[in-house]
């Protein structure tokens, strides 16, 4: 191993201690308390936050939350979504070229893991995608995983992009009504609370529509690369 790499991963154990010694969610509310006072700057520091939340084995729900609150649907899915794909890539990465042998012993005697890598190798982009559909998976874990598989990046970077969008608007979504059900701004109207209800319907409906479909298909695709 060189100086390098062991400085790399030496810095990577740091920051995940960081995140399991601590009340991690706490830390989060208060880096977004933060953040909302921080003007022009406080989307790339988000987006820097969820990288590292994500490297380091941190779900990103109160994030993605957070991000409905501070930044609306729409800039708040577009930020979590470069975040997300950002930090998956991070730890793709450091999967691949800077903790090979860590992670393959961390999911060794996974048959979980051991199927899906056998369906990449099949499908390459398609079952990564349909991973990121299925919140079966676990999303921290898989990104390093996948550094393993002989999927490309750029097949893994753009499935992981379009994979986790239905789930990214989705609680991006519950963020802003969890925003207006605080008042944050103003009260709202009773035809306002019945329009972000459709939407909210409408957003969910959709989500586990698509988490049922990718479900489906990915069991039947990890089921014709297991050997007889």
């Amino acid at each position: 191993m060189t100086l390098r790499r062991a400085f790399l991963l030496l810095a990577l154990a740091g920051v995940v201690a960081v995140f399991t010694l601590f009340d991690v969610r706490a830390l989060l509310r208060d880096a977004l308390a933060w953040i909302e006072g921080l003007g022009p700057w406080g989307p790339v520091i988000f987006v820097g936050l969820y990288i590292v939340a994500t490297v380091a084995f941190v779900p990103g729900s109160v994030l993605t939350l957070g991000a409905g609150a501070l930044f609306g649907v729409g800039f708040g899915s577009v930020l979590v979504s470069t975040a997300a794909t950002l930090g998956a890539t991070a730890a793709f990465l450091v999967g691949r070229y800077l903790a090979r042998d860590w992670v393959a012993r961390r999911i060794a005697g996974n048959t979980t893991f051991a199927t899906i890598d056998r369906a990449v190798a099949a499908e390459g982009w398609k079952i990564v995608g349909l991973t990121r559909l299925s919140p079966v998976f676990p999303f921290t874990l898989l990104n390093y995983a996948f550094g393993l598989t002989q999927v490309s990046l750029r097949d893994y970077v753009l499935a992981s992009w379009i994979g986790m969008m239905p789930g990214t608007v989705m609680y991006v979504y519950v963020g802003t009504l969890i925003r207006a059900a605080g008042g944050a701004d103003r009260a709202r109207t009773t035809g306002e609370w019945i329009l972000y209800g459709i939407g909210f319907a409408a957003t969910v409906a959709v989500t586990v529509l698509i988490t049922r479909v990718a479900r489906r298909a990915l069991a039947r695709r990890t089921e014709a690369s297991t050997p007889a």
